[in-house]
């Protein structure tokens, strides 16, 4: 295991997605996610549509880019996820993680590949996109493509997680058993991403539930988190 794939991913590393809960604030608050099972299904979407149709094949498409420094594919497939993306709030709350993530990591890890993504984002010309961030993270320490993915999947479901904890009546041991369900099909759905991607097939977003969730997140009387 690559240690820096371990720091990358560590809830420590001040990527700043503590402040964000990706909808789950609004679903709970409205009682659309009231239990372990809701929130077993909420993981379940996560992982087959955002991560496996939108986010997982961006990440998978994005660390060659990253490593040949083709930054016409990079800008493209980053505006392509963010168009993706309807709710307003995730797209700025996920470039605004993007842009935390490359800063920090360069900082750590100086990278020239890096310095010229940051550089396009400054100019607005390039988001990033949290992937297309974890991405460039992952080209520049060498990690292979598909422990990438897994690796960006768990943090994903992991924050997701908790999140939960700190909006819904779950227990340690009933979220973490959700998250370790959610894991297990990791693998699979990283397959699937390969083969669509083999195939020819771009990346794809349709969450309807949670994008209502996303959007509505602005009118809520309180909230724990910005989105």
């Amino acid at each position: 295991m690559n240690l820096r794939l371990l720091h990358l991913c560590d809830s420590l590393f001040p990527l700043g997605a503590f402040a964000y809960s990706d909808g789950l604030e609004t679903a709970t608050s409205d009682g659309s996610i009231a239990d372990a099972a809701a929130l077993g299904a909420w993981l379940d979407v996560c992982l087959d549509d955002t991560i496996g149709r939108l986010e997982g094949p961006g990440l998978w498409q994005a660390i060659p880019a990253f490593r040949d420094a083709d930054w016409e594919t990079l800008t493209a497939l980053d505006a392509e996820l963010t168009a993706l993306r309807p709710s307003s709030s995730a797209r700025r709350s996920n470039r605004a993680m993007g842009v935390r993530l490359l800063t920090t990591w360069h900082a750590l890890h100086p990278d020239a590949r890096l310095e010229t993504a940051i550089a396009l984002a400054r100019a607005g010309r390039f988001g990033p996109a949290l992937c297309i961030a974890f991405a460039g993270a992952c080209a520049g320490a060498g990690i292979e493509p598909r422990r990438a993915v897994e690796a960006f999947a768990y943090t994903r479901l992991a924050a997701t997680i908790s999140a939960a904890m700190r909006l819904m009546p779950v227990g340690q041991a009933d979220a973490h058993a959700l998250l370790a369900r959610a894991v297990d099909r990791v693998p699979a759905v990283v397959d699937g991403i390969i083969e669509r991607d083999r195939a020819g097939a771009r990346a794809a977003s349709f969450a309807p539930a949670m994008d209502l969730a996303a959007m509505s997140q602005q009118y809520l009387h309180s909230r724990l988190f910005r989105s």
